[in-house]
């Protein structure tokens, strides 16, 4: 499903398979100063490859995986790549700082490449740059196709906000490339059946907006409301919808006012997803709905099962009532557990 995706990016952007130099794949590389000033204009993570002119496995890289047009193509589409040479003589202006090579010696190691590789300085490396400067992920060693795949949507559907890698990592190759993963399934609802069903026996009601082209939004629905600790207290103690903003057509209304996936306003997915997320469309996204149908909360970007976990619980048992958040996590999770 996420090949598809890519291939879909890539040949909506053109790639031209036939006019890049083959030591440089089909990725549109760009120096650190075009990448930079890209970056003022319109915010996209960096993709930094780090390589030697003698590094085997980097020019491996940049045959396979830099070479394969699904990669490529959503390289160039929702990143500023950048090769950079760790032992260029070049002087290199990065995030406001000057970084120069200290050293004649051919193969001696740029000041920037210390900066990023530390003193574990193999090649190729991949270094990850977003909201600002602020966050970075490096990667080390040759990354195929199919390791690659996850720290590039971790990083463009902003998963960092919300979870370390690891943890994403391990639920998206569930997802994707795991065949035996099977876990248990909650009862799920459309929303209109959540509404009847609220009338004559009224619970929370738990929304979880996706669309089909998010990988974020597969990975949760996969993984974190499957997770053994939550379908019980799920089905318990809520109305889970899931609630595609692109594929729902239903007419729905909700608290008097009546919604429909019509491009009103120029609002490409169902009206109801903007209303629930307060006019904020963030996917994914989760919405918790008292018994009343007012709103408790709207929680945006991926989450993970064990922080969902906690969400569900905090609203679930009325916790919410009579404590803040960070109290209930103090109180209930010692030491982050």
């Amino acid at each position: 499903m996420f090949r598809r995706l890519l291939l879909t990016i890539m040949v909506f952007c053109g790639i031209n398979l036939h006019s890049q130099e083959e030591n440089h794949g089909l990725v549109k590389w760009l120096t650190f100063k075009e990448a930079q000033e890209e970056m003022k204009k319109q915010p996209k993570p960096l993709l930094i490859d780090i390589y030697t002119d003698w590094c085997g496995w980097c020019k491996h890289m940049m045959k396979t995986t830099y070479s394969d047009p699904n990669i490529a193509g959503y390289i160039n589409t929702y990143f500023y790549p950048v090769q950079f040479n760790a032992e260029t003589h070049d002087t290199i202006e990065y995030n406001g700082e000057k970084y120069v090579n200290r050293s004649s010696e051919k193969k001696s190691p740029h000041d920037l490449a210390i900066k990023f590789l530390g003193q574990s300085l193999s090649y190729p490396s991949t270094i990850f740059v977003a909201n600002n400067y602020q966050f970075n992920l490096l990667s080390q060693g040759y990354l195929e196709t199919k390791k690659i795949e996850p720290l590039l949507v971790f990083l463009v559907e902003n998963a960092f906000k919300t979870s370390s890698f690891d943890d994403f990592n391990k639920n998206f190759t569930h997802t994707f490339t795991d065949t035996v993963f099977v876990k248990k399934q909650p009862k799920t609802y459309t929303f209109n059946e959540a509404l009847e069903l609220q009338k004559k026996h009224p619970k929370k009601i738990l929304v979880t907006v996706y669309t089909d082209f998010c990988n974020t939004c597969r990975v949760m629905n996969a993984t974190t409301f499957t997770d053994t600790a939550m379908v019980s207290y799920l089905n318990k103690k809520y109305y889970l919808v899931k609630f595609n903003a692109q594929q729902e057509k239903s007419e729905i209304e909700f608290k008097g006012v009546k919604y429909a996936n019509n491009g009103a306003g120029g609002f490409p997915f169902h009206a109801l997803a903007l209303e629930l997320m307060r006019k904020n469309f963030v996917i994914p996204g989760m919405i918790v709905l008292d018994e009343k149908l007012e709103t408790l909360d709207v929680v945006s970007f991926y989450q993970t099962p064990e922080w969902t976990n906690k969400i569900a619980h905090y609203f679930g048992s009325d916790e919410y009532k009579k404590m803040k958040w960070d109290e209930f996590l103090k109180k209930n999770y010692p030491a982050g557990k």
